[in-house]
C-alpha cells in the first residue's frame, strides 16, 4: 500500500550520490565504444551503459570496475524486464518528481543536477532509469511475496503468536476519502482557494452515511470509500493526521488530485487472526526497512537469473 522500503532505499541512494557529487572530483564521460557488453534475454547492454554505471558506482563510493558495473546492469535489465512484463512500472511523472526532489534537497534545480550528472559521466537518462527501477522493483517483489497483507500460513501465524505470547491488538478504521478536486491546468490559480474551502468544510461534515449528500453541496468534490484499514496499513503521509483527528475528520493534505481529508467512519480495537497477520507483516517490513534489505528481493532476482539467457561479449 505504501512501499516504504523503496522510498527509503532510493532516498539513501540519492543522499549518497548528492554527497559524493559535492566532495568527489568530477569524472568526465569515458569515450566508450558503443559495442555490446552483454545480452540479457535479447536485450543488449552497451559498453556505454557499463561505463555510465561504473561512473555512478564511483559516485556512490562503491566498487566500480567494469565487471561489477556490467553485473549491476545485468541485474537492472532483468528487473526492468520483469517489471514491464507485470506492468508495474512507476510513471514517468513519478520519476521526474523524484528527480526534482533530489535536486531540491541539495539546493539545486533539475537543470543544475542534470549538468552535474552529465559531467560526472552518469547522465540524466541513466540516473532516471535507475530511479524507475528502484521505485518499481520493491512493489513487484511485495506483490509476488506479499507485503503488509502478505500470505502467512496458519502454521506461521500460530508460531508467531506463540513467540509473541499473546495475539497482537491493533486499531481498525473504516475510512472515507473526501477530495476537493483541483484540475492540473488550474492548479496554480485555484489551489489556495480550494484548500480554504476544504478546511472550512471539515467542520460541516455530517458523517459517512451522509457524505454523498455533503459532496453534492460543493463543486467538484468526490467521495471514495476506503473500507477497512488497520493501523499498520495506514500510509505514512496520513498516519499522523489520523492519529490527531478530531470531530471525525483529519486535517487536509494537498495531493496530486487536489485537497483531501479523511473521514473516520468508525474505529475500534481488534485482535483477530487477520489483524495479527497484518501486525506481524508490518513488523517484518520495519525490520527490512531498518536493515535496508528484503531477502525476497535477492530470492526473486536469483530466480530470474537462473531462467535468463545471459550472453557476455
Amino acid at each position: 500500500m505504501f512501499a516504504m522500503t523503496a522510498t527509503r532505499r532510493l532516498a539513501l541512494a540519492a543522499a549518497v550520490l548528492a554527497a559524493s557529487i559535492v566532495v568527489q572530483p568530477v569524472f568526465q564521460q569515458a569515450q566508450a565504444a558503443s559495442g555490446i557488453a552483454a545480452v540479457v534475454n535479447r536485450t543488449p547492454i552497451t559498453s556505454s551503459d557499463v561505463s555510465r554505471r561504473a561512473a555512478f558506482l564511483r559516485l556512490q563510493r562503491q566498487k566500480s570496475d567494469t565487471k561489477t558495473a556490467r553485473e549491476a546492469m545485468v541485474d537492472e535489465i532483468l528487473k526492468r524486464q520483469e517489471i514491464a512484463r507485470n506492468r508495474m512500472s512507476v510513471s514517468t511523472e513519478e520519476v521526474d518528481k523524484a528527480f526534482e526532489r533530489f535536486a531540491a534537497s541539495n539546493k539545486m534545480n533539475p537543470q543544475q543536477m542534470s549538468q552535474i550528472l552529465e559531467k560526472a559521466g552518469v547522465g540524466v537518462e541513466h540516473f532516471k532509469n535507475y530511479i524507475a527501477v528502484q521505485m518499481s522493483w520493491p512493489r513487484l517483489v511485495n506483490s509476488r511475496y506479499g507485503g503488509a497483507r502478505g500470505r502467512m500460513s496458519s502454521q506461521e501465524l500460530v508460531t508467531r503468536m506463540m513467540e509473541n505470547k499473546q495475539k497482537p491488538v491493533t486499531t481498525e478504521y473504516f475510512l472515507q476519502q473526501v477530495i476537493f478536486v483541483v484540475p492540473p491546468a488550474k492548479r496554480n490559480a485555484v489551489l489556495g482557494k480550494r484548500q480554504k474551502e476544504a478546511n472550512a468544510a471539515r467542520g460541516k461534515f455530517p458523517g459517512c452515511e451522509q457524505s454523498k449528500e455533503f459532496a453534492a453541496g460543493y463543486l467538484d468534490v468526490s467521495i471514495r470509500s476506503l473500507g477497512r484499514v488497520l493501523a499498520p496499513e495506514l500510509p505514512e503521509e496520513w498516519k499522523p493526521l489520523i492519529e490527531k483527528a478530531s470531530g471525525g475528520t483529519t486535517g487536509t493534505r494537498v495531493t496530486e488530485r487536489g485537497v483531501e481529508f479523511l473521514a473516520i467512519c468508525n474505529q475500534r480495537q481488534v485482535s483477530d487472526d487477520f489483524a495479527a497477520e497484518v501486525v506481524f507483516r508490518a513488523e517484518d517490513l520495519g525490520k527490512e526497512q531498518k536493515s535496508g534489505q528484503n531477502p525476497n528481493e535477492k530470492k526473486f532476482l536469483d530466480e530470474l537469473r537462473s531462467k535468463a539467457q545471459i550472453e557476455y561479449r
